[in-house]
Order: C-alpha cells, then structure tokens, then sequence
C-alpha cells in the first residue's frame, strides 16, 4: 500500500526489489557511463570500519512522457541532505511516506562533509513515485535555502571496506533494534541504517532527537571551523584565553591586538600552533608563574647552568622535584586564573554597565520623545478646541444681539398686533351701533306703511273735515 500526494491509498504488488545495502553484480545499465550518473559514497564509523561504493543514479531528464525513467525500481537516493537534519527531522520531514519505506540507508557523500545522503526503498513503485513528485524540489525547511534533490538509483555497488580498528562485539547486521529490542523485519516497518552502519527501526530512531547514533554515539556532523569574530577569517587566528574572543594576527587584519588594545586581555592562544603569546612581553610564554616580589605574572625559566638541572638530566630525585613544581605550577595556574577571572568579571561588568546605562539613555530618549509626541498631539487638540470655543464665543455674540433685535421686533410687532385688534374691536362696535341704528329705522318704516296706520290716518282726517 502507498500514499498519494493527495492522501488516497493504492495498493500494487509486485516483486520484492533487492536492498539498498547489497552489493548488485553487473547491471547493463550501471556499466554504461553514457546512461547513467554515478556518485562515490562511504559508510562507517571512520575510526573503526569505513565502507566505499559508487550509487549509479537515472539522469533528470528522460524521453518518457512522464518524465520518468522507464525502468525505474522502487528505490530512490536523496542527494545533499545538511548535516545538521538529525535521523529523526529527515524522517519527521518525509511524513506519511515513511510507512511505505522498507529500509533506508544513510551514506557519506565523497567530497561534501557538510552533506549526506539517503538510500531509500520503498514497499511498491506508487510510493516510490508519489514520493518523487511530492518532495524533489522542496525545500527541507522554510527557514533555508536548502533543497530535496530525488533521483531514480539503478544499482548501488561496494568497492571495498578498511578497517581501521577492531570492531564491536555488535555486527552491522543487527538482529534486533538496540532501542525496543524487538526483532528488525521489513513487514513490521522500515529499517533505518545509520551512516555508522548500525540499525534502527524508523519509528524507534524518530523519537531520537541527538543527532549521534544511540549505539556508538558517532555524530557525522563535522565540528564548525574558527573564524575571526569580526572579518570572519580562518587563517592565522588567535584566541584570548581570558575571554575567549577569536581574533585574526597582525599579519592579517589584526583583530587579535585590537582586542588586546581594547580590554587589556595580554595573553592569546594561537590555534594553529596551541602556543601562548604574551602581548606585553611581545614573545611566547611557555611557563608562568607568579613573582614573589611584585606578585606580576613572568615566564619561568630553569635555575641551573645549562646541562646542570637535574630535573633535565633525570637525577635520583627529579621525580620527587618535578612533582613538587607541577604542584607549584598548579598553584601559580589557579591563582593566575583567578585573576584572570576577576579581571574578566570587572571587563564583564563595565561592559553590562555601559550597556545598560546606553540602553537606560535610549529608554530615557525613547520615553522624552514620546511624552514629546504625545504633548505635540494634547498641544494641537487644545488650539482646535481654543480654536473652536472662539468661533463658538463669536457665534454666541451674533445670537444675543440677533435676539436683542428679535425681541425688539416681536414687541413691535405685538404692538402692531393690538392696535389692529383695538381698531377692529371699535369698529366692530360702531357696526354694530349701526347695525342697531338701521334696524330701528326699519322697524319705524314697517310701522309706518302698516294698513291700521292708514285707517287711522283716515279717521282723522273724517273728523276733521266734519267738524269743520
């Protein structure tokens, strides 16, 4: 069964594909130079046991549609894995492939000691594949620039082994897994075999976070070379035994004396040569030792006239005397490197006292400028809001005066108002008057123009003219 690069499960069975770890006899594609690209490794532990072979490798580019070589076996090689991915971040990096890996080999690579490379074979072709076109090209991690180059492995031939001291009692072809004790088989999962030629299951070694082999502890990281801590130099370099500082000589760019220069370290150590340098004296000191006098430190040198010490012919009791001075010597070293821890401690701490008056002064600063920045803002909001309560003073001004003239105008208005209704009142009354008038009037009329009225008026005008 393998995993896809999208998580589906395929089954194919097929023939088992030889081990990477054995030794292929005349393959007719590995003999032709033409075909295939051939890469030297080694394995072992360098001091005991060091095996060498070539891995013959498919080129990149092949006239398959695919892009595939056509005659591909499930086993795959990992060129140019860093150094310092430990057994368990390769295996952590391979993810869910490393269920469908039945054993992987870890190799030298000849000619790059900060690399390494890794022997894979898988359960079936599928994995194989999927594990080609989800990780060739990917970068080992997003914080390098570091990437997986895969390519197909035709065959893996050994050309020779060299032992360089006896080996263990422990063969490199282990029975059991030196973590679990449990058997090593391929069916119950893969095998990881380590550059020192020891055996692990996978599962066991991925929960190993040291980069060393649990079993013999050899590490194939390669100790980081010396540089000069300022110019980054690797020749000619010295180191202060006081500090430890890593400086470059005065025939390079000198940082070395500057250093002495700077903090009054005198003593450096030259790497190449392991001898000590005295910058006061400007010589080598071999021997120190304190002087009884002064208490300063001076070189010590033999009492005798020469070809007279005993110590230096091997007398009776140089034995006795040299045991003696190594104790004096020990003496003098410890109190020679208790001063020289107070001196450094004193260095030490004016150090951390002007950086922390420094960081004190940029607190000090950063605090100013920001109370600065924050009362340039508290400044520009007051003139808006004086701004603001002006054009309001202003405006409140205009209101009281514009209502000083509202009021006079209502007043006159409401004036206006009363004499009108005054007016409409005395005339509504000399209506009504007249109204009364005319209604008095016609009443009369009425009376007036009446038949009774008319009889009556006759009457007396009857009388009248009968009495006359």
């Amino acid at each position: 069964m393998s995993v896809s690069s999208t998580g589906v499960a395929v089954v194919q069975e097929g023939p088992s594909q030889p081990c990477p770890s054995e030794v292929s006899a005349g393959n007719s594609l590995a003999s032709g130079s033409g075909l295939t690209r051939t890469v030297p490794f080694s394995s072992g532990n360098p001091r005991i046991e060091e095996t060498r072979g070539i891995v013959h490798l498919y080129p990149e580019e092949t006239s398959s549609p695919s892009g595939l070589p056509i005659r591909r076996k499930p086993l795959v090689y990992v060129l140019d894995v860093p150094n310092h991915m430990t057994y368990a971040d390769f295996c952590q990096f391979c993810g869910s492939f490393i269920e469908h890996v039945l054993e992987m080999r870890v190799v030298r690579n000849d000619g790059a000691e900060d690399r390494y490379g890794v022997l894979m074979r898988f359960d079936n072709q599928t994995s194989a594949d999927d594990f080609y076109h989800h990780f060739n090209g990917k970068h080992f991690s997003s914080l390098e620039a570091d990437v997986c180059h895969i390519l197909y492995t035709v065959d893996v031939q050994y050309t020779g082994s060299i032992e360089h001291a006896q080996s263990s009692t422990i063969s490199a072809e282990q029975a059991t897994c030196p973590v679990c004790l449990e058997r090593l088989d391929q069916d119950t999962g893969g095998i990881l075999t380590t550059i020192c030629n020891h055996s692990f299951h996978c599962s066991c070694i991925s929960n190993w976070t040291d980069s060393s082999c649990p079993v013999c502890r050899y590490c194939q990281q390669q100790p980081e070379k010396s540089t000069c801590s300022v110019c980054e130099t690797t020749e000619n370099l010295w180191m202060c035994v006081t500090c430890g500082f890593v400086g470059c000589g005065r025939y390079r760019e000198g940082h070395a004396i500057k250093h002495w220069k700077e903090t009054q370290h005198c003593y450096s150590l030259e790497l190449e040569t392991q001898r000590v340098w005295d910058y006061v004296g400007d010589n080598y000191v071999h021997r120190l030792i304190q002087s009884k006098t002064d208490g300063k430190l001076v070189e010590f040198d033999c009492g005798h006239v020469a070809d007279t010490c005993e110590i230096c012919e091997g007398g009776a009791d140089s034995e006795a005397l040299f045991s003696s001075k190594i104790e004096a010597i020990f003496e003098e070293y410890n109190l020679l490197l208790t001063t020289q821890l107070e001196n450094q401690r004193k260095y030490f701490e004016s150090v951390l006292l002007e950086v922390r008056q420094e960081t004190e002064k940029e607190i000090s600063e950063s605090i100013d400028k920001a109370l600065n920045h924050k009362l340039q803002k508290v400044q520009i909001k007051l003139d808006r809001c004086a701004q603001e309560k002006l054009f309001l003073d202003e405006i409140n001004e205009n209101l009281v005066k514009n209502q000083e003239v509202w009021k006079a105008r209502i007043l006159e208005a409401e004036e206006r108002e009363q004499a009108a209704v005054r007016s409409r009142e005395q005339r509504i009354r000399d209506l009504e008057e007249q109204i009364r008038d005319e209604a008095g009037m016609e009443e009369i009329f009425q009376r007036v123009g009446s038949p009774e009225m008319n009889q009556n008026e006759g009457r007396g005008k009857g009388g009248l003219i009968e009495s006359m």
